[in-house]
């Protein structure tokens, strides 16, 4: 029998293809599965929100584990099954610290995988632009999502709708219940019941309350450092006060194997920080005084973005919730302090101990209202107002030698507190006594500790069974290491009694007496830091503001006080020249009086001494050699420069003798010989006028010399530049 000749298909027949068997299971539980999807991955997602949920919520846990049966009831071998379980304990609110919804991501946009299978579509994502983000990749890439409910095709209007909806719906449900909980919580915190980790100094109760740590040695030191900050007014200076003293702060973890057992650490600046500013030690509840700033908050770093509100701005502040160790009104006049020093570290250009100047941070340019900066070059210091120079390229503003105005400022300081040595006597002498009686306690109290953890590991040791040798040496190592440390404290404590007795003694008593009657004395010794001064001024003045005249030596000084109390005085300071001396006429005018009777040039300087009169720059007084430059200087402004200078015979053509060419340039006499010297300026010995200079200075020669003169260098110049210091051609 002959075959029959099989007809080619038509493109357009409507003859059902042949399916899988995995196709044909597909087809009876959704059509919407395909081949294209049973031939790539299905990726079962897992998540919980935290470790408290996977901890106890394990039904919730294996449910989404069991999603796995029915990948591969839908028609997927087991192979082609993956789960992504690394995002366990994140929340669904943002994709950047899930790894593993990053991963799904990627394989998706790999092409790799058919369907996405999760509990509940909140599994994925809790945030609406998470959610439609995987949405769009997922439509792309034709990849189906499942759940409970059915299965959905992304690339589909209406299932795009539906899931739309769920994860608009899952958004707003954590929201909602974020909410519902935030308002209990603040229920709870109005009366002041929601407790954290409790302070340093404090315990939690086993009634969920927390009182004063009934340790003795923690009492102490805590009350210690708010005396001791009371006393000293900043965190500096409670911190080397601790330091100086061996006191170590206590704390009890709140973590891990020493939980809640008593430690002793190095104090810190933050953690003394944190302890000033909690109202709980005036016995004050406050809850709501951390807020999240979303602008500073770092992706993948939770604990970021926190702002500190005032303990006034706190949503809950209650009063006198707790035992307390002070007052509320030392508690904001703690607070003041600390503001007011805040507000004055940022005027201060060096903190306190940087530096021998005395009003480093102090000094406010009158002119313009900023700040003026302390440099030091070698044993002089300055003031210099530069803020503008620095931020908007202005000139500098004013400048003035600092070590004048250190001193008038620390007269008045002297002046302010000498009608109170008397108190400063009796206050110092309490002072000692006092922190002598703490220091004794804190000993005391650490020998106690001590005793007691020798007992305790010498009744340790007894109460072993001496046979078990592996047990009893043990303890026999730790009893001999407390009594080791037992009697080494023992020592260093005779050692602390033999140096610092409780009481003064009488020598002591009468020591710091004699010394507040002597209050100068004492401000200028060399035990007495700059340090030291530096804290004083900052605890009398407010602010110092300082206008020096430009043309002359006056500078007017505004000072002031702390309270609100201000002075106002006139002083002087460094300038170069005589002509810059508000009294140059006046001078001039004594000096060639002087000179009229026929006065030497000694006891010219010996009556102008006597007369109050001044020289320039940093001299104190004048003398001989002074007084002769400045008669010669006269005598060259008037023409009469005398033989030896107005006899041109011995000089060439553009030559000038040293002291012509300095008053050509209106410059001293002694900048020129530095020029020569380091071969700025072209110049001879003329012997036959007895070893006078003779300088070289055509017209080019003078402009550069101008040049030179008025030359100042500018921020990161160090060196003068060549074509100034080089001197020209002899011109003949």
């Amino acid at each position: 029998m002959s075959k029959a000749t099989a007809k080619p298909k038509s493109p357009r027949t409507s003859e059902p293809t042949t399916q899988s068997p995995r196709q044909t299971l597909a087809n009876l539980v959704s059509p919407k599965l395909k081949q294209i999807h049973l031939d790539r991955l299905a990726i079962v997602y897992v998540r919980q929100s935290s470790p408290h949920q996977v901890r106890e919520h394990r039904e919730s846990t294996a449910l989404q584990y069991a999603l796995v049966d029915r990948a591969i009831e839908l028609g997927f071998h087991r192979s082609q099954v993956i789960v992504i379980d690394e995002d366990q304990a994140q929340s669904g609110t943002s994709m950047v610290a899930r790894t593993g919804f990053q991963r799904l991501l990627t394989e998706v946009s790999d092409d790799k995988v058919g369907l996405i299978l999760g509990i509940e579509m909140s599994r994925l994502a809790r945030s609406c632009k998470d959610w439609h983000a995987l949405l769009e990749i997922c439509a792309i890439y034709q990849t189906l999502l499942l759940d409970t409910d059915g299965i959905y095709d992304p690339s589909d209007h209406n299932d795009r709708l539906l899931l739309g909806l769920k994860g608009t719906m899952s958004e707003a449900e954590l929201h909602l219940l974020r909410n519902r909980m935030y308002r209990g919580l603040c229920n709870k915190a109005e009366r002041g019941e929601v407790l954290n980790h409790a302070p340093i100094g404090y315990v939690r109760t086993l009634s969920d309350n927390f009182v004063i740590d009934p340790d003795e040695s923690v009492q102490s030191v805590v009350r210690s450092i708010f005396d001791r900050f009371a006393k000293l007014g900043s965190i500096s200076g409670l911190l080397k006060s601790l330091v100086h003293d061996e006191v170590q702060i206590p704390v009890r973890p709140h973590f891990g194997d020493d939980r809640g057992e008593l430690q002793w650490r190095r104090p810190n600046r933050v953690t003394l920080l944190n302890l000033l500013h909690h109202p709980i030690y005036a016995g004050a509840y406050r809850w709501g005084h951390r807020d999240v700033d979303a602008r500073k908050k770092i992706p993948g770093r939770p604990s970021t973005g926190r702002t500190l509100r005032d303990y006034k701005d706190c949503r809950v502040l209650i009063q006198d919730r707790f035992e307390a160790y002070i007052s509320w009104e030392q508690f904001e006049k703690n607070q003041r302090k600390l503001q007011e020093n805040s507000r004055k570290a940022g005027r201060f250009s060096s903190p306190v101990g940087r530096g021998e100047s005395l009003l480093a941070g102090l000094v406010v340019c009158g002119r313009c209202g900023r700040s003026m900066s302390v440099s030091y070059s070698g044993k002089h210091l300055r003031y210099t107002c530069q803020r503008g120079a620095v931020d908007y390229g202005e000139e500098i503003c004013q400048s003035l030698a600092g070590r004048d105005l250190d001193e008038s400022i620390g007269r008045l300081l002297l002046e302010a507190i000498r009608p109170a040595s008397l108190e400063v006597s009796l206050a110092a002498a309490s002072d000692i006594a006092k922190q002598r009686g703490e220091d004794d306690r804190r000993w005391k109290h650490r020998l106690e500790r001590i005793n007691y953890e020798t007992e305790l590991a010498r009744r340790s040791y007894a109460a072993v069974d001496p046979e078990n040798r592996l047990v009893a040496r043990q303890l026999e190592c730790r009893w001999e290491e407390k009594l080791s440390e037992q009697e080494t404290l023992r020592q260093d404590y005779q050692r602390f009694t033999a140096d610092q007795p409780n009481d003064l003694s009488a020598s002591e008593r009468e020591l710091i007496h004699s010394l507040s009657e002597n209050i100068e004395s004492l401000w200028r010794a060399e035990t007495t830091t700059c340090e030291d001064r530096q804290t004083i001024a900052r605890l009398l003045l407010d602010r110092v503001v300082v206008s020096a005249n430009p043309s002359n030596e006056q500078v007017d000084v505004d000072v002031h006080w702390v309270g609100g109390f201000n002075s106002h005085h006139h002083e002087s300071r460094p300038v170069d020249s005589y002509k810059q001396l508000s009294n140059y006429t006046e001078l001039v005018a004594r000096i060639e009086e002087l000179q009229s009777t026929g006065t030497s040039s000694a006891e010219i300087a010996a009556c102008l001494n006597a007369e109050g009169y001044r020289p320039p720059k940093r001299s104190k007084k004048f003398n001989k050699s002074m007084v002769t430059r400045l008669l010669a200087s006269l005598r060259l402004e008037r023409g009469d420069a005398g033989k030896s200078s107005s006899d041109r015979t011995h000089l060439a053509v553009n030559e000038w003798w040293l002291s012509e060419l300095a008053m050509k340039l209106s410059m001293p006499v002694a900048t020129l010989h530095r020029w020569i010297r380091v071969g700025w300026i072209q110049a001879r010995k003329v012997s036959e006028a007895r070893g006078q200079w003779a300088l070289h200075a055509d017209a080019p020669e003078l402009e550069r010399l101008t040049k030179l003169r008025d030359y100042r260098r500018g921020w990161g110049e160090t060196k003068t530049p060549i074509e100034l210091t080089t001197p020209g051609p002899v011109s003949r």
